[in-house]
């Protein structure tokens, strides 16, 4: 499956002022989960500078002296698009405002499903926008929120705003992490020595020697400042639905996400794939790079040989969902370099986390017995995707999603492949540790009960419970 990639959030409580570099070492271990936009914001605690621009973080960090900037306290974030235009520099973040007289800062992983009623209801009231991102409004709603406390402002914005939200915050001299409710998007908590990390995934604290101490909890909002860390809840009791695609397709192997090993996750569903094959294998071949840990656990339970027949271009940015498909092919070999002393004459299991619209997978197939498969079967590690996502997630529209209105043969068929397997939702929980804390909507067309406005279309297509 060829999706874009989420947004990267990572931020830093020092006790030393010469956090930028650590604040880019840390989020370019993100970098996978948004190339279009990166940001920077470090505080002193009194003044607060802030630089963001379009491109990749190295080039964000280079271009705006990051380096010279002096704080104890910084919020950096590495951007895709699900609300706001891409291409334009205003919604790249954070977004700053000063407000009665300190400066506050906020970065947001996420998606608010009732974005477009915040923002009306925010400009029938004289505020102002810079940017078309529902980040925007948050910070707006922040600022305006009634209580003498972070913990007061985001259990008022909770009875407010819905869908996902998991953020990081400069407030004067404060560092603000908060998760919406439902705990959609993870956010997770970290330590080296005296200094409080923030981040998406823990792969950030690896790279520089910090440990993870827990997950942020959902509906949990932690301040830390001069005298330490306070954590708080706010808004309504929720379920946890953390999202199942952190584990299936986003987060970095390395990972330790919702409790789970997301190289481990990722191996035990390509084994229960395998325990369905009915075909007779010769090789097994990983989509390369996200469908390889999955292949590995396929190949393993079958004792068949794992082989790289398709090799990865690294000098290709990593796939997303783009609006023109005409040179799909072409664009696949370009990325994509078929091995044909591996393929040829070969039954190959081509074995990939998930698919979305097919058009990428379809192209693949086809270069795959272009250069020398006999057979080639689609082995797919998660269930079909038949409902778009409202909370992060860059999924088209229902009508795009290539499982949404065909079979499983008919899928066959519009791939080109001689068959196809998917896990089940069920087959899926079982690979899950706590499933039912997991979001799965997007198998399932099934929104939790509260994510959604009233209003919202996607309700037409809820199915019974």
């Amino acid at each position: 499956m060829k999706l874009k990639d989420e947004c990267g959030l990572f931020a830093i409580y020092s006790c030393s002022s010469e956090i930028a570099d650590a604040l880019q070492m840390g989020l370019f271990a993100l970098q996978h989960r948004g190339q279009e936009a990166a940001g920077f914001a470090i505080s002193d605690g009194r003044e607060l500078r802030c630089y963001k621009d379009l491109g990749l973080i190295q080039d964000v960090y280079a271009k705006g002296n990051v380096r010279l900037l002096r704080g104890h306290i910084g919020i950096a974030h590495t951007r895709y698009s699900t609300q706001g235009e891409s291409a334009r520099p205003e919604n790249a973040q954070p977004f700053v405002l000063k407000r009665e007289g300190r400066w506050i800062a906020i970065a947001h992983n996420g998606n608010l499903s009732n974005a477009a009623q915040l923002r009306e209801a925010l400009l029938s009231e004289g505020v102002y926008f810079a940017s078309t991102s529902d980040t925007e409004s948050l910070l707006h709603l922040y600022t305006r929120a009634p209580g003498a406390t972070p913990h007061e402002r985001f259990h008022v914005i909770s009875q407010h705003v819905m869908g996902a939200y998991s953020v990081v915050m400069i407030d004067g001299d404060k560092l603000i992490a908060a998760r919406d409710p439902f705990g959609f998007r993870p956010l997770v908590l970290g330590r080296r020595g005296d200094d409080v990390y923030i981040a998406s995934e823990t792969a950030a604290f690896d790279i520089l020697g910090a440990r993870a101490v827990r997950e942020i909890e959902p509906g949990e909002v932690l301040v830390i400042d001069r005298d330490g860390l306070h954590a708080a809840r706010f808004g309504p009791a929720r379920p946890r639905r953390q999202c199942v695609f952190e584990l299936i397709y986003f987060a970095r192997p390395d990972s330790t996400l919702f409790g789970q090993n997301v190289y481990e996750f990722r191996k035990a569903c390509g084994a229960r794939l395998a325990e369905k094959e009915t075909h007779e294998i010769d090789i097994v071949v990983p989509v390369p790079d996200s469908g390889l840990p999955a292949a590995l656990g396929y190949a393993r339970r079958l004792h068949k040989p794992l082989e790289f027949g398709l090799i990865r271009s690294h000098y290709v940015g990593r796939s997303f969902i783009e609006p023109y498909q005409a040179s799909r092919i072409h664009k696949v070999r370009m990325k994509l370099l078929p091995l044909r002393d591996v393929l040829q004459d070969r039954r190959v299991a081509l074995v990939d986390d998930s698919i979305v619209r097919g058009t990428t997978s379809r192209a693949i197939v086809h270069v795959v017995r272009e250069f020398g498969a006999r057979e080639v079967h689609l082995r797919i590690a998660s269930p079909p995707i038949i409902a778009p996502c409202y909370f992060g997630i860059d999924m088209p529209t229902r009508e795009e999603l290539v499982a949404s209105s065909r079979t499983i043969p008919e899928i066959a068929r519009f791939m080109g492949a001689d068959s196809i397997v998917y896990l089940t939702v069920e087959e899926l929980q079982e690979c899950v540790r706590d499933a039912e804390r997991f979001c799965m909507s997007c198998f399932t067309a099934r929104y939790p009960e509260g994510s959604l406005p009233a209003d919202h279309p996607a309700l037409e297509y809820l199915l019974p419970k």
